[in-house]
Parts: C-alpha cells; structure tokens; sequence
C-alpha cells in the first residue's frame, strides 16, 4: 500500500454508500473484502498522524439481511425497524474488523435538529475533537431511527458534508460506484468523459449529467454528490469523489493535492494522478458560524423583506443585522431565537430583468429621503418622487424564472388584534393588552403611512402596488428571529423606536440578527 511520503497531519472524513457496504439484491451480503481494505486504509492514515472519521451507510440493508427480506417496503415505520436492527449489527461489524488491527471505534448517530440547535451543534464539535484526540476513529450515520423527512439529512452525502464542516476536516473522500464524476452517464454514453478537478461547483452542475441514480437501497447519486461538495468546499474542506474498490488511491491525492500548508494555487498538477473528481475548496472559508447558520440551522419560518432592506443589511457596517421597518411580511410560525430565512421582494419592471448578479450599491437610483423612517439594518426608508419610480431594471439575485406575480400586501401598521389563524402561538408571544396609548400610536401609524401612499401615486409602502405589476421574491440568505413571528408581524415596517410601544416590550431593535448572505 502506498503513503510513504510524509505529508502534514491532516483531518480527512471518508464516506461510504451502501452500495459499498452491502450488495444492492438479496441476500445482501457484506463486501468483506472491500471493508476489510477500507479498515486497513483508515489505520495506516491513522498511523501517519491524521485524523480520521468515517460516515457509514448501510443499517437498513444489514436489518434486510438479518431479518431474511427481499426488499425494505415503502412504510416510515418499517424502515425506522430496520434500520434500528440494522444499525447495532453494522456497528459490531466495524468494531470486529478495526478490533483485527486494534483500531478503537465510537459510535455517532445524528439527526438534522442536532445540527439545527447550536448548543447541540456545539456539542457534537466537542465530541468529535475529544474522539479524536483519544485516537478514536468516530463512525458516523443518521439516527434513522427517529428521523422523519422533516428532520432528515435526505441522504448520507450531506451527512459527511456537515461531519466534515463540524471537524473542520482537510479533505472528504465521497466512496461511490464510479470512478469520478462524467460530463454524462458512462453506462449509457461510452462518450462520457471524466471531470477531473472542480473549482466551481454550480458552473459545473450546469455542464454535466447528474441522471446517475443510486442503488435500490441507496438514496444518493451524483446529484447528492455535488450538494455535498457545494457544501463542504465552503466550509474549507477539498472534496473528493472516487471509487470504493480503489480507497487506497487516497494516500496519492492527499500527497499532490492542496492541504493545511499547501494552497490551491501551490498545486498546478492535478489533472495528474489518479482517476477521480477533485472539488477544490475555497480560498476563503466562510467561517464556522456563519457557515452552521447558512447550512446547519434549520429554517422555521420566512422573513419578507424590501429591497432597501436587503441593501443595508448587505453593508459591512449593518452587522447582518435587520430592523423591522424594512420588513414586508412574515410566513410560518416560529419562536425567537430560531432559525428564518430572508427573501427580498422586488418588482419586475416592464423594460425585463436581468438575471444575473445584483450589485447593492446601484441596483435603485438615489431618492430623497425623510429623516423619521429608517429601513432594514439603519438606512432610510426611500419615499421616491413619482417621476423617480421609472428606474433602470434591476440586475436579480438568481437565474430562477419561476417567477408567480405576488398578490397586494396590507399597509404597513401594527396589528394588534391576535385573531388570525398564527394566534394560535400565543405561548410565544409575550405582547401585553393594548393600550390608548398604543391605539394612539396604531391611528398615527396607519395615517402616514396613508401619506406615504398617496405621495407616490398610488404605492403601498410595503412595495406593492394598487395596479397590475408583477414581482418576484428570491432567497438571499439565513438568520436568527429576535421575536417570534406573532410579534415580528405585528412590527413590521415601524420604527425601532416603537417596538416596546407596540409589544410591551423591547428585546432587541432588530428583529433577525446573524444574518447570512448565500
């Protein structure tokens, strides 16, 4: 086996598919053989100074085996069983090979709302770093058990990409049927040809075939392939794709390719070496908490903003964080504190838009200003002339045509009653009665923003429009609520200044913090 040149000690998580583990028809036999190398792999890499975590599929297919089944049924609660079968017996096949070599292992079993829940994400680092430091080779796969498609990785691919962000890993080895990733199906077209290196994965998505399907108990393909690449590049980590039956071709791509002490740059020849797909990690990784944010945290619910919003909060100086005036609407329930995503709403203007990328700093024309409205995270609230409302089209965030045109939104004012459906969260709101004073405050409210709507023609202040216009709403990133949605609803679009005025209380002037930009 090869790995005779020293090379820095680095953190590499290696995954594994079922398909690798078991075979994909009955009876389901293990690749002994093929497990056998994989274990050998991991000990020799152990021995020269790196850190290694497995992420193994495979619980359902060894409980179809123990269980004498043809297939795994189509029912939750039957594969739930399985799997919970399944999974004692995989673990106890890991420990017995890795025992041969006197290798100790740990068992990790996750589910998406361990990674959702920041002290529980904490946790999980902690974990892994004192595994392995003790040496230990930490064997990771979902907790299928409890999982249910609302708290489900969707598929073991992903699940590596977040083990390797929570270890900071140098590198993650997706183990898959094929050799590496092809410009189409090479079972289908002899024509396919390999893709070598990658260093930009939605440029590549658009170029090549991703039809390759997993197996009858595998839920991957290539597909899952390139979001687990997309998302563990960003964390700084060089993916890898390459075939199960040649694990040892690792020490080859470790010793040429980029690593803790060598940049992406510093490594010309990699079109060289063995046949697999190189994802080349990012230059600059985002940084741990703002990457959980952007791909760990589970999203509750949906924060509608306006485009001046979205240029403020865009600003180094806004601190990614959001004031209530620039916010157009709320969707779903959700508490403070959990995880929203922002989607900032345009108009589409009659001369077409532009699909490409926005610039924030002249995506709207300048327009005078009031010096009592502030929007999004410290700006202004633009109140435009109607002769300035003809603006150049806008340059959009994404190239999704999909676009539904948005019904009329309310004016924007507090609302006080509770009586909607969304009331029903009342444990979570701590708002108190409504004063005279904050009826006061409502009529106020609700009178300038009447003022506002008729000085420009006919525009509500939340961006809609009285007329026929079409408008489309993008995602452009992740944050955490400050309120629940019940109260964030009832201050959208007022002043900070008024929130403990309107609520009976003031947690914070902004309503979403830690914001993410994708």
């Amino acid at each position: 086996m090869s790995g005779k040149t020293k090379v820095p000690p680095m953190t590499i998580v290696i995954k594994l598919g079922t398909s690798s583990i078991v075979s994909p028809s009955y009876p389901f036999l293990p690749h002994l053989q093929l497990l056998s190398s994989i274990v050998e792999t991991v000990v020799t890499l152990r021995s020269q100074g790196h850190r290694v975590v497995l992420v193994s599929s495979g619980a359902i297919g060894v409980g179809l085996r123990r269980m004498n089944l043809r297939e795994r049924g189509k029912g939750l609660q039957q594969k739930q069983a399985l799997a919970a079968i399944g999974q004692g017996r995989l673990i106890a096949l890991w420990d017995n090979l890795f025992s041969q070599l006197d290798q100790p292992i740990a068992q990790i079993l996750l589910t998406r709302m361990d990674i959702s829940d920041r002290t529980r994400y904490l946790n999980a680092q902690n974990t892994f770093s004192e595994l392995l430091q003790m040496g230990v080779v930490p064997i990771v796969n979902e907790n299928d058990t409890v999982s249910v498609s609302e708290i489900k990785f969707g598929d073991n691919d992903t699940l590596s990409a977040i083990s390797s962000a929570i270890v900071h890993a140098d590198y993650l080895f997706l183990l898959t049927d094929v050799e590496c990733l092809y410009t189409d199906n090479p079972r289908n077209n002899p024509d396919a040809k390999p893709v070598r290196v990658v260093r930009d994965v939605e440029k590549v998505r658009q170029q090549v075939s991703t039809s390759t399907l997993g197996t009858s108990l595998g839920t991957g393909g290539m597909s899952t392939k390139l979001i687990a690449a997309e998302l563990a590049t960003a964390a700084g980590t060089t993916t890898v794709v390459m075939h199960s039956g040649k694990v040892a071709d690792i020490f080859s791509v470790i010793e040429k390719g980029p690593g803790p002490c060598r940049e992406v740059s510093e490594t010309p020849h990699l079109e060289e070496g063995p046949l697999c797909t190189r994802f080349l990690r990012r230059e600059t990784a985002m940084k741990d908490r703002k990457w959980w944010i952007a791909h760990g945290l589970h999203s509750a619910g949906t924060v509608v903003i306006d485009e001046g919003a979205y240029r403020a909060i865009t600003r180094r100086e806004s601190g990614g964080r959001l004031l209530p005036a620039g916010v157009v609407r709320v969707e779903g329930p959700f508490a403070s504190h959990q995880g929203v995503r922002i989607v900032v709403r345009r108009r589409i203007r009659n001369n077409g838009p532009s699909r490409g990328s926005i610039d924030v700093d002249d995506s709207i024309p300048s327009s005078p200003t009031t010096n009592d409205t502030p929007s999004g995270a410290g700006g202004q609230i633009h109140h435009p002339h109607p002769s300035t409302l003809a603006s150049p089209a806008l340059r959009y965030l994404t190239n999704n045509s999909n676009v539904a045109p948005q019904p009329e939104t309310p004016h924007i004012q507090p609302v006080l009653s509770l009586s909607s459906s969304i009331a029903s969260l009342d444990p979570l709101s701590r708002s108190v009665p409504a004063s005279p004073a904050i009826h006061a405050l409502t009529e106020k409210l609700g009178t300038a923003a009447s003022l506002i709507q008729a000085s420009i023609g006919g525009h509500q202040a939340d961006g809609s429009s009285s007329s026929s216009e079409e408008w489309e709403e993008v995602e452009v990133g992740k944050g955490l609520a400050q309120y629940n949605s019940v109260e964030i609803d009832r201050i959208k679009g007022i002043k900070s200044a008024h929130i403990e005025q309107v609520l009976g209380y003031s947690e914070s002037e902004h309503v979403v913090d830690s914001i993410t930009i994708l």
